[in-house]
């Protein structure tokens, strides 16, 4: 696909049915679409309409409960957990806040486990939503066996050994986010999220309903990323980035107000951060280090102590 192609049309789909049918097809045009725009997008991805439609329907009859019924559950954990309130989070650099209010669903860890110190227990609003728990739940745990499978093409496409990651993401600290931006008004200095590169080592997002969201291109241009019905879009973090030296970019993007016509309509939408082990050291990969390409970051670094240096610049620690 030519690059003017590419910019008129979006991000070409890569079917996920390819990952059983021909695996090295799937690794080579998802890694391509990384290594391109750091998105890719993934449709036929098999996970059950019915079942996410369950949970988006709880999703938006938390975020329609009154002010003080979510704030029962906005608690002091960075943010990890639970409720955050409108006009908290700030991206990076940025002078004025998101548009949005959301909720933090984490990983359920066993009684003594060594990450529980930073890694606490769920809440639920069962008193308001007694089905948000099980649907929800389910979604967290939907999104993060495909990223598994995602990072499977990713580790093949980087010449890792195919579970390379498996073993450094399976109690890692991932985070499903229920996104809330509310209509907007009128225009104004602030947009439903500034633009911001993700943390973490992959996010997938389910298409929203509204548009919205965008990405910048090499050359400074603002795409618009308005993927087809029933896919995943699927990006690449800084943490990933940092890993393979820029091999596979983290790429700026931000969601941008709607147009007139669209203003008077909520967006809604449920990016899984997917992170690696609180102890994993992101160390560069060596088969990413050359003479044309030196190590960017010499210094490694644990994904815990890069997750809090870069929460305490977005204001959520």
């Amino acid at each position: 696909m030519s690059q003017a192609h590419a910019l008129r049309d979006g991000i070409e789909p890569v079917s996920f049915e390819l990952f059983d049918q021909d695996f090295e097809t799937f690794t080579r045009k998802l890694g391509d679409s990384y290594a391109r725009w750091g998105f890719a997008v993934i449709s036929d991805h098999g996970l059950p309409q019915d079942r996410i439609d369950a949970a988006i329907d709880q999703m938006k009859r938390f975020f329609a409960l009154p002010e003080a019924a979510k704030l029962k559950y906005k608690l002091p954990l960075a943010g990890q957990r639970g409720y955050t309130p409108f006009g908290v989070e700030t991206a990076k650099g940025a002078a004025h806040y998101d548009l949005k209010e959301f909720w933090h669903v984490g990983r359920d860890l066993p009684p003594g486990h060594r990450f529980r110190d930073h890694m606490a227990d769920n809440v639920w609003p069962d008193a308001e939503l007694p089905g948000f728990h099980e649907a929800v739940q389910w979604l967290y745990q939907a999104l993060d066996s495909m990223g598994l499978k995602v990072l499977e093409a990713i580790a093949a496409y980087l010449g890792l050994p195919r579970h390379f990651f498996d073993d450094k993401v399976d109690v890692g600290n991932s985070i499903l986010r229920l996104l809330h931006y509310p209509p907007v008004p009128q225009d104004g200095p602030h947009i439903r999220a500034g633009a911001h590169e993700d943390i973490n080592v992959i996010t997938l997002l389910l298409g929203a309903e509204e548009a919205g969201l965008e990405v910048k291109d090499h050359d400074g241009r603002w795409i618009a990323i308005n993927p087809p019905a029933g896919s995943l879009v699927c990006n690449i973090g800084d943490m990933l980035q940092r890993l393979c030296n820029h091999r596979l970019p983290s790429t700026t993007h931000r969601v941008v107000n709607p147009a007139p016509e669209r203003r008077g309509f909520p967006r809604y939408s449920t990016p899984f951060f997917l992170h690696f082990n609180s102890d994993y050291r992101i160390e560069t990969l060596s088969n990413c280090v050359d003479a044309a390409h030196p190590d960017r970051y010499p210094d490694p670094i644990t994904a815990d102590d890069y997750l809090k240096e870069r929460l305490r610049e977005i204001k959520l620690a």
